[in-house]
């Protein structure tokens, strides 16, 4: 029996819907190129808890937590992946269409851009080392170590990627709603550069942090 599993409800949720690496990937996905653009991200991010629970099962994730090596590899190229699409998202160029959606006229989303969407979700989550600190630090404070521990630890496991699935659809759900103010190319211009400033202040963060 999985102790306190409602306190691990609330954590949980917290660290979700707290604004982080996540929701700024796909808030800027979803507003650049549309829901479908978000839904991919938000498939890699789930993709990337799953690989982390099977890893965790195996007692994987505990090895490379507690190797200094691994664990600082992780950390360093998580970082510069996030400089990366900072510097991507500083560049990126206006478009026009805000402009396209408010007259009402289709616009097809190059399939390579929905392939980049879901890459960037599940590479950014694979290279977060506060995910991976979930899986060895928080969550075992909440098995029983007198019952079976794989069981509880998937039951926790899923709690997580149904909280964080839940999260995502709603994130992009509203977003969608507003995107076609957001595309205006004055709005989308400021939005691409603070979203840039803050990936590449995020990467350099944790490039530096002593512990995570």
């Amino acid at each position: 029996m999985i102790e306190n599993l409602w306190m691990f409800v609330m954590i949980a949720t917290l660290i979700v819907v707290i604004p982080g690496v996540d929701f700024l990937l796909v808030s800027k996905n979803t507003l650049n190129f549309g829901k479908n653009a978000g839904h991919f991200t938000s498939i890699g991010i789930i993709l990337a808890l799953f690989i982390w629970t099977f890893l965790a099962v195996l007692g994987l994730a505990t090895v490379v937590a507690s190797s200094i090596v691994l664990f600082t590899i992780i950390k360093y190229l998580g970082a510069l992946y996030l400089i990366w699409l900072g510097i991507q998202a500083l560049l990126a160029k206006k478009s026009s269409m805000g402009e396209l959606l408010k007259d009402g006229q289709h616009v097809q989303i190059p399939e390579k851009t929905y392939r980049h969407c879901f890459t960037q979700g599940i590479v950014t989550d694979l290279l977060n080392p506060k995910t991976l600190l979930m899986y060895v630090t928080l969550m075992p404070q909440f098995i029983n170590t007198d019952a079976a521990v794989t069981p509880q630890l998937l039951t926790l496991a899923a709690i997580l990627i149904a909280i964080s699935i839940i999260w995502l659809v709603l994130v992009v759900y509203i977003l969608n709603i507003i995107r076609a103010w957001f595309l205006r190319p004055s709005v989308q211009s400021v939005f691409n550069k603070i979203t840039g400033i803050v990936l590449i202040s995020l990467g350099v963060k944790l490039a530096f942090e002593r512990q995570v």
